[in-house]
């Protein structure tokens, strides 16, 4: 059984507000909030934590999406972005703020739902992205501190790179620790006494 995705949608007209709702009960079934007032979007995210937002502008400001940057920045979420017109600096500016779908031409009806798959499909691709990305970084700042331990090991007790690594390593299963943790503590202690 697929979980029911909820969705807010940021609609300042309310006819256009009703229509949106309107195509959204027709291609499934959502759990929405519309809110009329961009400056309500951090609030109705954190009260409703919503699987997407959709938002509907005729013309996006430099605020509105400074709205939408603050608003979506603590809670990643897909977002939808339906504009009747843009420029290259207002698309710039939206997918910085995490835009995940920029629809020039206004919003219709029967692209609702291949916009929300292509919104969270993308979301999803560049939410794994980040995360391998940030999990790569951490591994490369480990490794600078593990050969900055082993440098000070190799300096400090005459011993080739592999056994300082063997020191670690051993400290580490001695104290039922990581190597990188031991190391860390090493780099530390040598900085404190230097």
């Amino acid at each position: 059984m697929q979980r029911i995705l909820k969705i807010i949608i940021v609609e300042t007209d309310q006819s256009r507000a009703a229509l949106i709702e309107e195509s959204l009960a027709l291609a499934g079934q959502y759990e929405l909030l519309t809110i009329s007032d961009m400056s309500r979007l951090t609030t109705a995210i954190s009260d409703h934590n919503p699987d997407i937002i959709l938002i509907d502008l005729d013309n996006p400001s430099r605020d509105s999406l400074e709205e939408l940057r603050l608003a979506s920045a603590p809670l990643e979420r897909p977002v939808a972005l339906f504009v009747d017109h843009s420029d290259a600096n207002l698309t710039k500016l939206a997918i910085e703020a995490g835009v995940s779908a920029y629809v020039v031409d206004g919003l219709r009806a029967e692209r609702l739902k291949p916009i929300i798959d292509a919104a969270v499909a993308r979301f999803t691709m560049f939410r794994q992205m980040r995360n391998e990305l940030a999990t790569t970084k951490r591994a490369l700042e480990e490794r600078k501190v593990i050969d900055r331990a082993k440098g000070l090991l190799m300096k400090a007790k005459g011993i080739d790179e592999q056994a300082a690594y063997d020191l670690l390593r051993r400290a580490a299963m001695d104290q039922g620790r990581k190597v990188f943790d031991v190391a860390e503590a090493l780099v530390t202690t040598a900085g404190l006494l230097s």
